[in-house]
């Protein structure tokens, strides 16, 4: 197993910040991106179902009209890479029967022999039906995806802005997202900062680590 200092993982996070002005001029490297984009695909969830849709936007045209359904913040548009985090609404056994399908090509496993497990998934899907949380309990696991998202990217040096400040239904609209059975959730503005970006050059603010973390 291969790891990485402690110190440049704690370094590469005390750099990383919610970058206010991107440089439109910097564009991130292929290969930088491919590895981002497998960060997202390999992303944890709960049961790893994987209840999400990540829609990458690059077409400038596309870019320049997020600012205005995303309450004029210039983030999606000066960015190099803008990815929407969606999630599928209404999860169900033909989702659940997908992944188990998955499941037996990848580790070589009869799908028979998952029975119990998929019954599980969905004694989970139906209770959170029954309970109205379903669509809840699934939204949660985007936030998983974002935060592997951003704490990547810091390591591999792109700066980052997570965005919640976005008109969902308008992002639907925009990217067809309710037609394939998917909501937008949040997005994450993606590129290289500009040096003149005061917050750049402002120190972090966090609570003490005696405050916000117990032993027992």
């Amino acid at each position: 197993m291969n790891t990485i200092p402690s110190d440049l993982l704690l370094n590469q996070l005390r750099w990383r910040y919610a970058t206010k002005q991107f440089d439109p001029a910097k564009k991130i490297p292929s290969d930088t991106w491919s590895a981002l984009e497998e960060s997202l695909r390999l992303s944890p969830s709960s049961y790893g179902l994987q209840p999400w849709k990540f829609v990458v936007i690059t077409d400038q045209a596309l870019k320049g009209q997020l600012p205005a359904i995303s309450w004029d913040q210039p983030q999606a548009r000066d960015c190099s890479h803008y990815v929407v985090f969606a999630v599928k609404k209404g999860l169900d056994q033909a989702w659940v029967d997908r992944y188990v399908a998955r499941i037996s090509e990848e580790r070589g496993v009869p799908a028979d022999k998952l029975g119990a497990f998929r019954g599980m998934m969905l004694g989970s899907i139906e209770q959170a039906t029954k309970d109205g949380t379903l669509d809840s309990w699934q939204t949660h696991q985007i936030y998983i995806a974002l935060g592997t998202f951003l704490s990547a990217a810091a390591l591999l040096g792109v700066d980052t802005c997570p965005m919640e400040g976005i008109s969902r239904p308008d992002f639907d609209r925009l990217l067809g997202l309710g037609a394939e059975g998917f909501e937008s959730v949040c997005g994450a503005a993606a590129g290289y900062r500009l040096d003149s970006d005061p917050n750049a050059h402002l120190a972090k603010v966090r609570f003490p680590a005696a405050e916000v973390i117990a032993h027992r």
